[in-house]
């Protein structure tokens, strides 16, 4: 009995400590990270890096592979400085079928997979400061302007786009007042946003129509991902963590976590990807 109680006991610690997995990726070489995509295909994780201003056209911006136990597979997996590689101030990415769309400043980059090889460029005339991005059918994406210019004042241009592979762009809704819109999830036919400026939720239904919905205490509202039970996880820089949003109800999950920025969800493992834009880090958490 004593020995089938410490096998319990055992099995009991291992699962604890499974479930309170806590992985920091630092000091790998990580320049500015700005978003995480899981790459269910190759069981991997996608980290775009700045590398620079996030304003400015410079050429260098990078794509990291990494293990999910935290391992780097290739740093600089996509290059923007490698010639035929256009690739500045990535921020966004999403997987879309066998494409990888980044938003980077007036542009949206498409690269094949699993290769990496550069698709197609698509420039948002009107734009200045794409941002957020989601998959809003097997052909498009949605994507936010956060309406920055140089200095980051206020360019006026908060928009959300919907954009295909062909580079047809529609515009969903504009307002110079939207508050900075970050990021953006599409579900059941309406559009979620965050924002960074005014720290709003609010979604927009099918008629394009914006309708408010509670906000959390603070703003700098950033990364944005949806768990299958429908509860938002919402990173924010002002409160420094990531709040759980549920039934009209917020709550802070993870605490501690300076400027955590455009997050992804390991749907193997049940793991939440924070890139810390400030710290040059990816910290990776269980969410069971």
């Amino acid at each position: 009995m004593k020995i089938k109680l410490s096998l319990a006991l055992l099995l009991l610690s291992f699962h604890a400590l499974i479930a309170d997995v806590r992985i920091e990726v630092s000091s790998v070489g990580f320049e500015t990270p700005e978003s995480v995509e899981y790459y269910s295909k190759e069981d991997l994780y996608l980290v775009t890096n700045i590398h620079g201003n996030p304003l400015e056209k410079d050429g260098n911006g990078f794509v990291s592979k990494v293990k999910p136990d935290g391992t780097i597979l290739n740093l600089k997996w996509i290059d923007g400085a490698i010639e035929g590689v256009d690739l500045d101030a990535p921020k966004g990415a999403e997987i879309v079928g066998n494409y990888l769309y980044i938003t980077d400043l007036q542009n949206i980059r498409i690269f094949e997979l699993p290769s990496g090889k550069p698709h197609k460029t698509i420039h948002i005339k009107d734009s200045t400061f794409l941002n957020g991005i989601t998959k809003a059918d097997e052909d498009s994406v949605y994507v936010t302007d956060s309406g920055l210019k140089e200095g980051f004042a206020p360019s006026g241009t908060d928009t959300v786009y919907q954009i295909d592979r062909n580079g047809n762009v529609k515009s969903i809704l504009k307002d110079p007042e939207m508050g900075r819109p970050n990021g953006i999830i599409h579900s059941n036919n309406e559009l979620y946003i965050v924002t960074f400026g005014s720290g709003e939720l609010f979604k927009i239904d099918e008629q394009h129509i914006k309708q408010p919905m509670p906000k959390p205490s603070k703003a700098g509202l950033d990364g944005f991902v949806q768990l299958e039970d429908g509860t938002f996880l919402i990173s924010s820089w002002g409160e420094s963590a990531i709040y759980s949003y549920h039934k009209n109800k917020y709550e802070v999950l993870f605490k501690d976590l300076d400027a955590p920025a455009d997050m992804g969800i390991d749907t193997k493992r049940n793991r939440l990807l924070i890139p810390l834009f400030k710290e040059n880090k990816l910290v990776i958490l269980s969410l069971n």
